[in-house]
């Protein structure tokens, strides 16, 4: 097993009013699995990840504190979100509609200006929002500056704003 050497961004905890419909819901949107339940006599709590994602995990913890069941806890709206990056347009647009239908579409989706590209947006069960985007370039510009054969090491390139400029 491999050992932290340097401190690490590992998880964003949000409180849920229903943990089960909320682990359902990220599990029916989001490339997320369930790692970890726990539950003590505060409450529960799931941990969802990407499968797999080992050198660097991010965990999103769920939370549902049994003073709180029943009472949604939105925390991210009505702009602060979960960013996910999709690898296709087609993507973004599955996703949203989905949520249509399940009446959680927060946003339709939208070309914005650099660096945002196209993207949507979701409410959780609490009213948490989640982004899905394709072409914001979040993925594009850290392999540009870490990944394998980047020969960086520097900063990245700054991003674009709307017009053109950096």
């Amino acid at each position: 097993m491999a050992e932290l050497t340097t401190p690490r961004w590992t998880h964003l905890a949000l409180p849920c009013s229903d943990l089960d419909r909320s682990v359902d819901w990220y599990a029916r949107f989001t490339p997320l699995v369930v790692l970890a339940t726990r539950e003590d006599e505060a409450g529960r709590n799931a941990w969802l990840c990407h499968q797999g994602q080992v050198d660097n995990p991010f965990v999103l913890v769920l939370a549902m504190f049994h003073r709180d069941a029943g009472r949604p806890q939105p925390v991210l709206g009505p702009f602060a979100h979960i960013g996910i990056e999709m690898p296709r347009r087609a993507d973004v647009e599955e996703i949203a509609g989905r949520a249509r239908a399940e009446g959680c579409l927060h946003w339709e989706p939208v070309d914005l200006p650099p660096p945002v590209g196209y993207t949507c947006a979701i409410t959780d069960p609490d009213g948490n929002v989640v982004e899905f985007s394709h072409d914001q370039g979040v993925y594009a510009a850290v392999q540009a500056r870490w990944g394998v054969g980047s020969g960086s090491g520097g900063d990245p390139a700054p991003l674009e704003n709307g017009d053109g400029s950096r």
